[in-house]
């Protein structure tokens, strides 16, 4: 057979059951083989980094699906740059298979011929250009074994089309995939971690995605309950346990955190980090982050230990092999009745949690983002899983919506890129159809890959893109307030053909519905209710994208630090009775 259906024979047995990419002159020996040898659905998306996106999301949605993005070398693969880094950023593993020029003109200014393996290698875990059509099924087999491996991540494989289209003996019958390695921790690592924790009187643990990846929320939750310990899940932790759990102490950090989370890590006095990489959004300034604290860190990547700070006793292991010795340990530690009760801190999280909220419910015109959040509380149940990437919205969405599941807070943690929501919510509800999902952006985010909705037309994917809109870009705005400037992120204009918006410019319900999806335009807060309610009913009908767009007041600041996470700055007025905060965890307590 042909090396680039040796690939796709691979590519099945991985468990690869499908693919987004675009089609092009120097990848197209592998498409044939892709529809020759059939068992992978391929998505054909409308931008190559949308592609990326798709397979982020995908990955992103269960527990052992890698996501494969295809394109060209360049400029194809050079798109793909951005879904790279993005995955790599948060271990995420995807891989990238792109088309090249023919071995013998690789070094002589082909058309659209680039060294993608040496511009991709920096944000990937290997990127190779394989010279040798003999090498493509052991090339293969080893990007799976690198992306299962120790920290996850992404692998780009380059193909020159007479290596795609050369013969080669290879029997995918016999095919294995190779073992992932996985550092485990010792059954005395864990016992110095406890003793470490069984000293402290208030104790937290600071669970990251890295639990996420290793399929290991319901063994943190069992852990945290025999210890008694509260939680603070990170940004890419959020849903290893229900926000609504007893033991969850809010999320921390300088941007997308909960008062009462910032609260109560700053009154604590031991931290248990699992699967967490410390990001400076979560931590701030380290002096006010560590100063009188304990610091225990476990994590899949033995470089990562004290990259950041150092801790008291560093852990190199995956995170489910040591949550599985912590469970072992603490229930031998309970029966011999060794483990302190915690009860009085832990219910002093929960305190502030009914103690510290911000109001969401406003009843301007146009609206505040903050009611957005509170309606789509009530409109969304448990189940959805929700979708985002950067800014203001991604922001005090995080404040002010709530996640009950792992993998149902789906979000782009490190590389923060714009036009990122709408591939990956493509990607992820193309990995799960059966379970609601629901997009958030803001305009500008929302107008970066705005033509990837029509993927979602063309591939009937169903899903609720709810579009809050102030014509600006709302964090740079923000953030251009320390400088005393407002300069190039105003998105406003008077536009021609639709003088009904105003000065809100692009007509997104006629651009959604020019690429075939349903959309929605809600000014007043009191009808969002029913605006989501519509869309739902018109996502199921019609097996399409539905946009639900929020008019918002043009500028509103978000809750957030530039420097610490004592000292967060409350822009808006906070919630000071019930009535200001309906949709909150736990009921307003003054």
């Amino acid at each position: 057979m042909t090396a680039a259906r040796a690939a796709v024979e691979i590519l099945k047995r991985e468990g690869v059951t499908n693919a987004f990419g675009v089609p092009g002159a120097a990848i197209n020996p592998f498409y044939k083989a892709l529809k020759e040898g059939g068992g992978i659905d391929h998505t054909l998306a409308r931008h190559v980094e949308g592609a990326s996106h798709m397979a982020e999301g995908y990955t992103r949605t269960h527990p052992g699906n890698i996501g494969v993005c295809i394109g060209t070398s360049g400029p194809a693969g050079t798109d793909m740059i951005t879904g790279l880094y993005s995955a790599i950023g948060d271990s995420i593993p995807i891989l990238c298979i792109t088309g090249q020029a023919p071995t013998a003109v690789i070094q002589k200014e082909d058309f659209q011929a680039v060294d993608i393996a040496t511009i991709a290698r920096p944000v990937t875990k290997a990127a190779t250009t394989v010279m040798e059509a003999a090498q493509v099924p052991g090339v293969f087999q080893q990007a799976f074994h690198l992306m299962r491996s120790g920290r996850p991540g992404p692998v780009l494989i380059d193909l020159p089309i007479d290596v795609q289209l050369t013969e080669i003996d290879f029997d995918p019958e016999t095919y294995e995939p190779l073992p992932a390695f996985k550092p485990a921790a010792t059954r005395a690592q864990i016992e110095k971690a406890l003793t470490l924790l069984n000293e402290s009187e208030r104790p937290l643990i600071v669970a990251g995605g890295g639990i996420i990846n290793a399929d290991a929320s319901d063994l943190l939750v069992e852990f945290a309950e025999l210890t008694g310990t509260p939680v603070i899940p990170t940004l890419m932790g959020w849903g290893i346990l229900a926000d609504d759990h007893e033991l969850n102490a809010g999320m921390v950090g300088l941007q997308t955190s909960h008062r009462y989370g910032n609260a109560n890590f700053l009154e604590s006095d031991f931290v248990l980090g699992i699967g967490n990489r410390w990001a400076n959004r979560h931590t701030g300034k380290l002096d006010v982050y560590t100063q009188g604290r304990t610091f225990v860190h476990v994590d899949i990547e033995p470089t990562q230990i004290g990259k950041i700070f150092a801790p008291d006793y560093g852990i190199a292991s995956d995170a489910k092999a040591a949550l599985e010795l912590f469970v072992e340990v603490a229930k031998e530690l309970k029966a011999a009745g060794k483990l302190p009760d915690r009860g009085a801190w832990a219910a002093s999280t929960q305190e502030r949690k009914a103690e510290l909220q911000r109001r969401t419910h406003f009843d301007n015109i146009p609206m505040k983002p903050q009611r957005v959040y509170e309606e789509m509380n009530k409109a969304f149940g448990p189940e959805t899983r929700y979708v985002t990437t950067i800014g203001l919205s991604q922001i005090a969405g995080a404040q002010m919506l709530h996640v009950y599941k792992p993998r149902h807070w789906i979000n782009c943690g490190q590389a923060g890129p714009l036009g990122w929501t709408i591939p990956a919510a493509l990607g992820v509800a193309t990995a799960d159809p059966e379970t609601p999902v629901v997009a958030l952006s803001g305009d500008y985010d929302f107008q970066f890959m705005i033509e990837e909705l029509a993927v979602g037309a063309q591939h009937k994917i169903p899903y609720v893109h709810v579009l809050v809109n102030n014509a600006y870009l709302g964090l740079i705005r923000q953030a251009q307030r320390n400088l005393d400037i407002n300069f190039q992120v105003n998105l406003e204009f008077e536009n021609i053909n639709a003088p009904e918006l105003g000065v809100y410019g692009v007509d997104h319900v006629k651009v959604a519905e020019g690429l075939g999806c349903k959309a929605i335009r809600v000014t007043d807060p009191n009808e969002l209710g029913a605006a989501f309610e519509e869309a739902k009913k018109l996502a199921a009908e019609y097996r399409v994208p539905v946009v639900v767009e929020a008019i918002l007041e043009r500028i509103t600041n978000i809750s957030m630090s530039g420097s610490d996470i004592a000292s967060v700055n409350e822009w808006e007025e906070l919630a000071t009775e019930p009535g200001h905060a309906p949709t909150a965890i736990k009921p307003l307590k003054s």
